[in-house]
């Protein structure tokens, strides 16, 4: 990573195994997909790369020591699961009334830059791959200057960009197999992982408070 190409490629290739990792945002991903189709991965990428620029700009002011925190992780992984929970039972509650590519009925559908922002907050892995992993980019990166930091940011945006791009287009190309109850099992299936993913988070967060 000596060199601006290196930066890229390498922030790319990481990024990318972190992506393809199963969590909130691909579950988040997969359920909205089958209801807007493919524009739904570019739209969640891009609230969870507004969040990300904002965390990347903390960073960059000498802040990853707070984000690293038991304290800030903890009520990071205990306010997560409390969000991710109330995302999923609001995936429950409009499985009576929606099929495919269909706004639930009784109200309006989360939009898909919000939830991308929603499900990256309420990780707090997400954090402390920032204020780690990150971190050691962001030191090599700003040898370069900005151009550095843009480089590595521009390599790491790509990377999820281009997961849940193929996320979205391999659901959406599907749609016209999925019957009203397939799609609503899908629906359910994953609001259940959401409801999954914030037990561990809370459990993971109250740790933080009280280690063992």
């Amino acid at each position: 990573m000596e060199s601006l190409a290196g930066i890229f490629m390498s922030s790319f290739a990481v990024a990318f195994s972190g992506a393809v990792m199963p969590g909130p945002v691909l579950t988040v991903t997969i359920s909205e997909s089958a209801r807007r189709g493919f524009r739904t991965g570019p739209l969640i990428v891009l609230g969870h790369g507004i969040l990300e620029i904002a965390l990347l700009v903390l960073i960059a002011f000498g802040l990853s020591e707070l984000i690293s925190r038991p304290f800030f992780i903890g009520m990071v992984g205990v306010s997560g699961a409390v969000i991710l929970f109330w995302m999923a039972v609001g995936m429950f509650r409009s499985l009576g009334g929606i099929g495919p590519l269909e706004t639930p009925a009784g109200g309006r559908s989360r939009h898909p830059v919000v939830s991308g922002i929603l499900t990256s907050i309420s990780n707090p892995y997400w954090f402390i791959w920032w204020a780690t992993i990150g971190m050691g980019y962001v030191l090599i990166s700003v040898r370069f200057g900005l151009p550095g930091l843009i480089v590595f940011f521009t390599g790491h945006i790509l990377a999820d960009l281009a997961w849940y791009s193929l996320v979205s287009w391999l659901i959406s190309r599907g749609k016209g197999f999925l019957s009203v109850r397939i799609y609503r099992g899908l629906i359910g299936i994953c609001a259940a992982v959401l409801a999954l993913f914030g037990i561990y988070f809370g459990a993971y967060g109250l740790k933080q408070f009280f280690p063992v």
